[in-house]
């Protein structure tokens, strides 16, 4: 069940992360090394759940994101590939979290942690990876980076109270929406590409600009998502189909399609997503909708507004293989729809 939406000017060469997956390769085994030791707990049921999770296959852009902002200005060292799986258990965290407040099923297609283990288990674990994550800021001894990463912790966990505020409420707008992803989402992206420089002591205006990269990366990814819970394959989503709507979520298309609907379509909207209305029969009913007012394509079109954006942002910068994997990683995210 699904509504697949192509892109307008698709090019004949799919996008890949495959050219920042290469170049970090070499980090990527050191990133994962440090995740497996870190993870590590004399209290059996931490490495079990943390495993479960950090195992189940997702693309660890976020911390690719840390090394190649890093190397592409030359760091040698240690101190990149402890930021970078800082990142990634800051990641994990979110998301353990994020599935017991969401009562979330399903995550890259296995079962939750939460499923497993339960919620408490879920929400400890999440707490005990945040710890690591931190200690292994202060082993870095960049105030500068510690600073990052921690306002970053605090803005994710504000972006999830937002989120809490604004469920199931019909009448959010399109700006308080972006601002929850710009904070739950948005803000470790660029996090992530911003410690990269600090650790490697470039220019500011550098640092400004892989920060700026990563913000608006963050923001284009999290729409295609959007559009992918409407019109994807359960098999690219590692959730089912509808998942959003079926969990009262309010997320773009829905956000568009309900202000540009009639008065009985906006009261369609309001009892399946405020009065919990969402069987399969309604979430047929909503894809039509969505469609007819150019909810996935509308929301795309902002994807790619930020997905320029982010491409703006490095465009000072030399060029460089790290620059272009970069910039291809932004069309790859977007591409992730067609």
């Amino acid at each position: 069940m699904g509504v697949v939406i192509p892109l307008e000017d698709s090019k004949n060469k799919q996008a890949s992360v495959k050219p920042l997956v290469d170049l970090t390769k070499a980090d990527m085994e050191r990133v994962n090394q440090l995740i497996l030791s870190k993870a590590g707990s004399d209290v059996q049921m931490i490495p079990e759940v943390a495993n479960h999770l950090i195992s189940s296959g997702g693309k660890r852009l976020r911390p690719m994101l840390t090394l190649a902002s890093a190397s592409m200005f030359g760091f040698n060292g240690d101190a990149h590939v402890k930021l970078a799986t800082s990142v990634e258990f800051m990641h994990t965290a979110t998301l353990l979290h994020d599935d017991v407040v969401d009562e979330s099923d399903l995550r890259r297609g296995k079962s939750t942690a939460r499923m497993i283990w339960g919620n408490q288990a879920s929400v400890l674990v999440g707490d005990f990876l945040l710890g690591q994550a931190f200690r292994m800021m202060v082993d870095v001894g960049s105030l500068e980076a510690l600073d990052v990463l921690s306002t970053a912790a605090s803005v994710i966990a504000e972006g999830e109270v937002l989120q809490l505020s604004v469920a199931k409420n019909m009448e959010t707008t399109e700006d308080d929406y972006l601002s929850v992803i710009r904070a739950k989402t948005a803000a470790l992206f660029a996090a992530a590409a911003e410690v990269g420089p600090i650790v490697a002591k470039t220019d500011k205006a550098s640092r400004n600009a892989l920060k700026s990269y990563g913000m608006n990366l963050g923001l284009a990814f999290q729409l295609v998502d959007d559009v992918l819970d409407y019109g994807g394959k359960a098999a690219d989503l590692g959730k089912n189909v509808g998942d959003d709507f079926r969990e009262g979520k309010i997320t773009l298309p829905v956000i568009l399609s309900y202000r540009r609907g009639t008065s009985d379509e906006r009261s369609f909207w309001r009892e399946a997503i405020e009065g919990g209305k969402s069987d399969d029969q309604n979430l047929e009913k909503a894809l039509g909708l969505i469609t007819r007012y150019g909810g996935l394509s509308d929301t795309i079109a902002r994807a790619q507004h930020y997905g320029t954006i982010a491409r703006d942002a490095l465009a000072p910068l030399p060029q460089s293989p790290w620059k272009a994997a970069l910039l291809e990683v932004i069309d790859f995210c977007i591409e992730r729809v067609s």
